[in-house]
């Protein structure tokens, strides 16, 4: 089983009953998405040619009310930008009735356009998104949209909460982490996506805001980033 990657310095930041604690070293990276432009998948082997990036084992949902939501917000994508549409049977949009995952449909998630879809490849929930002209992490199952960021929950003795936000590693693939071919953002493995013009603190800050709050967001990147 592989280790997680050391954190090295947190920036903390207590707000109400939580104690906000990220990694300083990947927000000051230039760790970019590069879907599509050269991303290896999380496969055995690379498997640049197929476009899956993250999403060949489809989304793990995080209760029912998410479930709910994803569904609903299905049921409104074009058909024109969902190439599996068709394939949403009695089981929805999920692998089966506990709706926890979304259902893998030839190899990746129903929600994903394979390359050469005329709509667009990627996530059909996405495009939709901007299609109608609203934000993609209000459409996409968490997991999705917080990919490559990590939130790790611990209630401390003093009843204050600490959530430590990091990248993601190999070890929080579970097993898969074992074999799969790549991990974006272990450096180890080639670093191919530190490559972006932007840290992370800018490049990935709706998605923090999202995460630890606009509130947090805004004293994050005032400790980050130099006056």
């Amino acid at each position: 089983m592989n280790e997680p990657q050391s954190l090295g310095e947190l920036v903390e930041i207590l707000h109400d009953d939580t104690l906000w604690r990220f990694e300083r070293s990947f927000l000051e990276s230039n760790w970019t998405c590069i879907w599509g432009r050269g991303c290896k998948g999380i496969l055995d082997d690379p498997a640049e040619e197929l476009q899956q990036g993250c999403c060949s084992v489809g989304a793990e949902l995080t209760d029912l009310d998410e479930a709910m939501n994803v569904s609903a917000l299905a049921a409104t994508v074009p058909a024109h930008l969902w190439q599996l549409q068709d394939r949403v049977d009695a089981h929805d949009v999920f692998s089966d009735e506990r709706r926890v995952n979304t259902k893998v449909v030839d190899g990746a998630c129903i929600f994903l356009n394979r390359p050469g879809f005329s709509g667009g490849a990627g996530c059909a929930l996405h495009l939709a998104a901007e299609h109608f002209g609203e934000a993609p992490i209000d459409w996409k199952p968490s997991v999705c949209w917080q990919l490559p960021i990590r939130v790790d929950w611990e209630m401390q003795p003093d009843g204050i909460e600490h959530a430590t936000v990091r990248r993601w590693s190999r070890a929080d693939w579970g097993d898969d982490g074992d074999t799969m071919a790549w991990c974006c953002t272990v450096q180890a493995d080639g670093g191919e996506a530190y490559c972006g013009d932007q840290p992370v603190i800018d490049s990935l800050g709706e998605e923090l805001s999202a995460v630890a709050g606009h509130e947090v967001y805004v004293e994050l990147r005032r400790r980050i980033l130099p006056h």
